[in-house]
Order: structure tokens, then sequence, then C-alpha cells
């Protein structure tokens, strides 16, 4: 595999101030065969002075290439690069004749042929520096332009894009010219897709999947679209600028890396979200919030574009909280809030707290591999909790006004944070800029204390001490025991505190519980007083609020994993209140955290049977309540768990052998895969088990699920298969190889697959170099031996980070996955002190 060279900033910069790209014409034919497309490019820029410089490509030929008629030499392409050499000031053409190679990793242009049905379909994810897998082009976020597209399709394929799309007969597509934008933002979809099309406020509407999911995508199209036309007249009521493109398709793709992309007018989802097994109503909240981020981006990062990738934050912060916010306002799922605090906060915090941390809004990005690192916990979760805190400070009229200003001011262009910033501060008298310091430029999580004291009169007050430097506005709910019922609390009042602050609360009788950061609207990890902690533990249930309970469970999350709450403790806490809990999205947070980080990795191996006993009695207990049929999403989270937990495969293959769990669910293809996958790792099924259940589901989830289960079987033979699948052949797609990876490592099996842990510090650097970073991502994520929770392992990663010189995106995965390995031994340590 040839090098691709990253753009640098200042390469990016010098680039900028040379050029004006005006228009791109683009025509690719997707009919040449299964391997490579042909693209052809016409490019129009203008040049400001004399000049050398370059275009991107990566081609598997490059054919031709004339620079205003005049031949280039197509050995000058080098590293993806083909040197421009003596431009002058003024207008130029640029021509390229290229064949392109299709991608099996969701970089450039993804092919994917289904297994159900034989149908191909292609989509492109051009995101960052992989349009010149695609096409030749000057990539970067500020030389946005024009672009016209053609496409020849196979007959019988739909082609969808940026824009309105006609068909001109025999397989010929052309599409309407877009509006000023981005070449990461440019997007191609064909295939036989199924498409379900409406119209809103005379704009099209389209739903798009394989062929396949059609029945699904059906089922669901109504929720789908009504969703989109909430968000979408929201947004009309919050934002001054019309949407600014002419169509809004939203395409559910194969084998997509992220959850999905913002492409101007045609977003491209992970088809996952096209559900075909049951789920429960906080995975189709999810969705909706997808919708909803994804919609805010038209806006904010396709409308008004970063200037270069430091401040990636503004797009993704900024539709993450719009996401989540326009969701409760505009749509029947009016608690997302409680979602955020316990599923995407967390992920904000772990990410804050390791090595690779950085601020919100770094000082400068270097090149484009630095800045695929940066989209991660701090970019989404914690940049928009840090937009949350600016809109309970600022005020959110204050706040959408400083926002139409940086739309009008900015509309088809290019903007930094000091844009951003200079916006806002139009709109109101504070101290944007001083904020933006303290909350987007500095790194860490502040934590905040509570200290009663008691006063001569016997008045208690309240003081709130921070480790941290930021200014935070929160609330702080005090509550009391309901003296008519002993298992609940109910609120006093409700305290607004600046912190820091200046003058002690006066509080009265003592409370039984002190919850800070109520209402979870800013970012901070919180402790409780004595009291309150005990409170906690005996009457968590009892809170009438479920934001509260998730700022609440965080505290205790974060307090495990800081050592200071023994982990056993916090499963006892799961094990009394969960049972009676009702939100679904605390069910879910709880129970995954109690599962992965504590049985799987804070216990040891001794103590993991015990764990997974209380886990088991504790799903027991949830299906048990959900008997009367009242509450199957609940039901469902609970009968997914205690498959995961399984210490026995009795219960659980008996639900295999009858197609359902008694009382319900139906075993649907989901809930089968995930038995069989359990069964596996307990070495309660076979191989033949496995290929019977494909021939039942040959679909793409199957073929990831009999990966899974084959990975996870414990045989020697079948993980040697499976670490070649993953190490040596390099046949298997960014889906596959995540599906094998899940599957290889168990905790049950730590002894047959002791051999692999050393192997997997040699071979991770090697498959990351030849198959590029969306491999590395998955290679550094799932394929780590995460339950190896050794000094040797730790050993092991410090000396390939030293010596192996793992690519950027491995590297950075590393860094990470050993550092939560560190945290586990400490926690381990911890625990063994206290016990």
């Amino acid at each position: 595999m040839s090098c691709m060279s990253v753009l640098t900033r200042d390469e990016a910069q010098t680039r900028a101030k040379l050029l004006d790209v005006r228009n791109y014409t683009i025509d690719l034919n997707l009919t040449t065969g299964d391997e490579t497309f042909d693209a052809h490019t016409v490019i129009r820029f203008t040049a400001r002075a004399d000049a050398d410089t370059f275009v991107e490509l990566k081609p598997a030929e490059l054919r031709s290439a004339t620079l205003d008629g005049q031949p280039l030499d197509p050995h000058t392409l080098t590293d993806n690069r083909l040197p421009l050499t003596g431009l002058t000031a003024g207008e130029h053409e640029l021509r390229v004749d290229a064949v392109m190679s299709y991608s099996r990793t969701g970089e450039g242009m993804h092919r994917f042929t289904d297994p159900t049905d034989g149908e191909t379909y292609l989509y492109t994810q051009l995101f960052m520096d992989d349009v010149q897998r695609v096409f030749a082009a000057f990539d970067q976020p500020d030389l946005k332009a024009v672009f016209d597209l053609t496409v020849t399709a196979p007959d019988g394929w739909t082609v969808l894009t940026n824009s309105v799309t006609e068909h001109l007969g025999q397989g010929h597509w052309r599409a309407a010219p877009t509006p000023p934008i981005s070449t990461y933002l440019v997007a191609v979809a064909a295939g036989p897709w199924h498409s379900v099309r409406t119209e809103h406020r005379g704009l099209p509407f389209g739903l798009h999947c394989r062929r396949s999911l059609a029945p699904h995508l059906d089922t669901d199209a109504d929720e789908l679209l009504q969703i989109t036309r909430q968000c979408y007249d929201r947004y009309h009521e919050k934002f001054d600028e019309p949407y600014p493109f002419d169509s809004y398709d939203q395409a559910f793709v194969p084998e997509f890396n992220a959850g999905a992309m913002e492409n101007p007018g045609l977003v491209t989802f992970r088809d996952e979200f096209v559900f075909r097994s049951a789920v429960t109503d906080t995975e189709r909240q999810t969705r909706a919030m997808v919708i909803a981020h994804e919609m805010a981006h038209m806006w904010f990062g396709d409308l008004v574009t970063l200037r270069w990738w430091d401040d990636i934050w503004l797009n993704e912060s900024f539709a993450e909280y719009m996401g989540y916010q326009t969701l409760t306002e505009a749509t029947r799922f009016t608690d997302t809030w409680t979602d955020f605090g316990v599923a995407r906060k967390s992920w904000g915090y772990d990410a804050d707290q390791r090595p690779s941390t950085h601020p919100v809004a770094p000082d400068a990005v270097d090149d484009t591999a630095a800045a695929l690192l940066n989209f991660d916990g701090i970019s989404y979760a914690k940049g928009a909790s840090a937009l949350r805190q600016l809109v309970a400070w600022l005020g959110e009229k204050d706040f959408l006004a400083g926002i139409n200003t940086h739309f009008a001011r900015h509309r088809f262009g290019n903007a930094a944070l000091a844009d951003f910033l200079d916006s806002l501060a139009s709109a109101t008298e504070r101290d944007v800029h001083a904020w933006a310091d303290a909350w987007l430029r500095t790194t860490g999580v502040d934590t905040l204390t509570p200290t009663l004291t008691t006063a001569p009169d016997g008045t208690r007050t309240l003081t709130v001490t921070r480790t941290g430097n930021r200014p935070h506005h929160i609330a702080v709910g005090v509550y009391d025991h309901d003296l008519t019922d002993d298992n609940r609390l109910v609120p006093r009042e409700r305290l607004h505190l600046d912190i820091p602050q200046h003058t002690p609360n006066t509080l009265g009788k003592t409370p039984a519980l002190l919850v800070l950061n109520d209402g979870d609207l800013t970012y901070a990890k919180i402790r409780f007083d004595a009291r309150s902690a005990e409170t906690v533990h005996t009457r968590l249930r009892g809170l009438p609020d479920p934001l509260t309970r998730a700022v609440v469970w965080n505290a205790l999350r974060d307090a495990v994993r800081d050592g200071e709450l023994p982990a056993t403790r916090y499963l006892d806490t799961a094990r009394t209140h969960l049972p009676h809990e009702t939100d679904l999205a605390l069910v879910q947070g709880v129970l995954a955290f109690a599962i992965g980080p504590i049985a799987d990795r804070y216990l040891t191996p001794d103590q993991r049977p015990a764990a997974l006993a209380t886990l088991t009695g504790l799903c027991r207990d949830l299906i048990r309540r959900t008997e009367d049929g009242d509450n199957p999403g609940l039901r469902l989270i609970a009968v997914r768990h205690l498959i995961d937990v399984a210490a026995h495969p009795d219960t659980i293959a008996a639900w295999l052998a009858d197609g359902t769990v008694p009382g319900g669910p139906e075993l649907d293809p989901e809930l089968r895969w995930r038995v069989l996958g359990r069964l596996a790792v307990l070495g309660a099924t076979d191989e033949n088990a496995i290929a019977a259940e494909l021939d039942r589901d040959p679909s793409a989830t199957g073929q990831e699920g009999a990966a899974r289960c084959r990975a996870a079987l414990p045989d020697p033979e079948a993980k040697r298969r499976a670490w070649d699948a993953m190490f040596t052949t390099d046949a298997l797609s960014n889906y596959l190889f995540t599906a094998t990876a899940r599957g290889f490592w168990q905790p049950e099996q730590a002894d047959l697959v002791r051999e692999y842990v050393p192997r997997y510090f040699k071979d991770a650097p090697s498959v990351a170099a030849r198959r590029g970073p969306a491999i590395a991502a998955a290679a550094g994520r799932w394929a780590f031996p995460a339950h190896a929770v050794d000094k040797e392992t730790l050993r092991l990663g410090e000396k390939c980070l030293r010596k192996a010189d793992p690519t950027p995106a491995l590297r950075r995965k590393l860094i990470d996955e050993l550092d939560d390995l560190t945290r586990a031994l400490r926690v381990r340590d911890t625990h063994t002190e206290q016990a």
C-alpha cells in the first residue's frame, strides 16, 4: 500500500492564501468492475500569485492530468500529491483522469455486496482527508467550491448526491450544482436503494436503505419522517437562516464507521439504525437524536464550516447540544438529557482523565492525522456539556442571537473559534472570551464537594469546594425523607449557586441528601457529604426525577473509577435500587458499567463469579417485574443482560431451543445471536450450530454474528483462525474485523488466549500500518486484550508505544486502553486494601 502523506495546518494556510477554488466538475463511472471505478475531475481555480502548489489524489492508476491544456507527468504523483509547479497568477483549469479503488474499510468509496440477496451498494465517506480516494481535490475545509456531479451506474440503480439528481437514461445521472461546500462534505450513494420519498414545506425528503432492509424501513418510515419534520420546523424557529440546500435525503448505509455523517442534503447513517430486531424506546430516542444532531450540522458545519480541524468541536459540540435540546423541545422524546447524562457524559469524563486529553478547543492541531484523533468524548460530550453550561449562564435568548449573527456573518464560508466568540459577544454584556478561556482552552474535570457546618445557633450552612479552576453555574438539590413513605425522598428546595461561592448558603435542618449539579447543567464530578452518601445507598430509588438519579449514578460511577467506592458497593446499590428504576436509559447505563468495567475488569477473577451471580439476580428481578407485559423495553434490557452474564448455559440454551423467553420476548435475530455468542464463550455450542444459525439468518448482521461466535469458541483452532483473519489475511471488512475482535477475548478464556496477549502488541502495529486508520482504530479498541488486567500486559503495551512506532490512530487507542488498564489495576489494589 502506498503511503498517504497528511496535510499540515501550515500547508493548508499557505494554499488557502494562494488559491480561490470556484468549481469542480466530477464524472464518476461505477460500471467498470468490482475493484475499481473511473473518476474524471475538472477543477477551475484562480491563483492569486505566481507559486507552486499541489492537488491530492490517491488513485489505483493516474491515467492523465493536464493543467491549462498542458500534460503533467503522472510519475510526479508522490505520496498522494500531484505537484502543480510554475502556476502564474490568474485563472486555471486542472483535468485529472484516474482509476480509483473501492474500499472495504468505510473510507473513500465503500463497496458492499449484501449477502442476503447479492445486491451491491456504494457510498462515499470523505471525511477529513478521504476525498482523494474518490477524486482529485484541494482537500481542505476552507477551499469551498461548487460541485457539479455526473455519475454512470449500473441499470436499476439509484444515485443519490448532495443535491437533487436527475436520471438521464442508460444509467447516467446528473446532480444539480451544489452551493459552495467543503470537499469533505461531497457525497454519493449508489445502488438499488429502497426509497421512501415525501415533501415537507416544498422540500424533497427521502429515506433510503438496502432492499433487504425495506420491510424494516417501511415499518419505521412514519416515525423517522415525523422526527425529521419536527426537527426541521424547530430549527427554522431557532435559526433566521433557512435550510440552505435543495433536498434532504437520509441514507442508511452498510458497514459505516461512524454513527452518521452530515453531508449536506444527503446524510448517511449506519444502517443498524434500520431496526430489524426489537429495540427499546431509548434506542429509538438515540436514533432520533442522531437525526437531530446531523440536521443541526446543515447550519453549523455545512453552511458555516470550520477553517481548520482545531475547531472540530464547533461542529460536533454544537450539533450534539442542539440534537438533545431540539429533541426535548420538538418531539415526544422529552427526557433526552437523562440519556445524555448517563450515556454520553461518561464518555467525556473518561476521555478527559486520560493522558490523551486535550482542550475542547485546542490551540493548534498540526495536521489531519492529529485532527482525526480529536473525534472523541471531549469534542462531543464535554463540548456539548460546556455549551449547555454556556446557555445556562448566558440565557438561551442571547445564545441564539449570537448563533444567528454567526450564521449571517459567515454563510457559505468558514469561521474559527474567535469568530464564534465575537458573534456571541455581540449579543451579551457577559465576558464570553473569559468564559471560553476557562472552559474551552483547559483540560481535565473539576470536582465539586459539599461541606456542611453547624453555626452556634444550630443552623446548617453549605459551602462547595472545587478542585479545578472553571466557573460553574449549578443547582443544588436539597432532599428530605418523605414522612409518609420511607423509601421516597422529597425536594425541600433547589439552590442556585455560582462556583466559586462568595457566601455560604443557610439550609436549616440537616437534609437527608444534597445533590450538587442537580439538573446536570455543568460538567464536573460531584461528591457527597457523609449523610448524603448513606442516603444514596439506601434511598437512591426514592429520588423523584430521573435526571437527578442520573447525576447520582454518575457520581457513584466516578467514585468507583477513582477508587473511592468499592466496586462491590456499587453492585450492591444497583441490586437494591435498579429493580425499581423506571427510566430505561438509567437501567441500561448502570448495567453496562456493572457488567463491563466492574465485572470484567475492576473485580479480580476470584470475585467475578459472585458479581455475575448478583447481576443475574438483578436481571431476573427485572424480568419478574415485567411479567405483565407493560414494559417491554425494560424486559428486553433485562433479557439482553441476563444473557451476557449467564455463567451456566442451561437457561439461555433452553430459550434458544424454544425460540422465546417464557412470557416473551420471542428471540429475534439479535437475541438469537446474542444467546449463541454467550453459549460459544461457555463452550456450550459448536461450529455446526453457528453454521445452522447463519443459514437461518444469512444477512450482513448474521455474518457478523457468526464471526463473533466463531472467534468466541474455546477451541485453539478457532482462536488461530480468528487471529489470522484479523491480523494476517487482511480480507475482513471493517465490520467483520470488529465482530471477530469482539468475540476473541473473553474473561472466561484467559488461559486459552494467554499466548496471544504478547502477539497482539506485535501484530496490531503491522495491521494498522497496512490497512489504515479505520482498521487501526478497530484494532486498538476491539482487538485490545482488555480482559488481561495485569502488570505484564501494561509492560508489553508501554514497550509497544516506545518501540513499535504505531500509527497515530492506533497509538491514541493504545494510550487510552493502557490508561484504562492502569486504572483497573489501581482500583483492584484499592479494593484489596479496603477488603
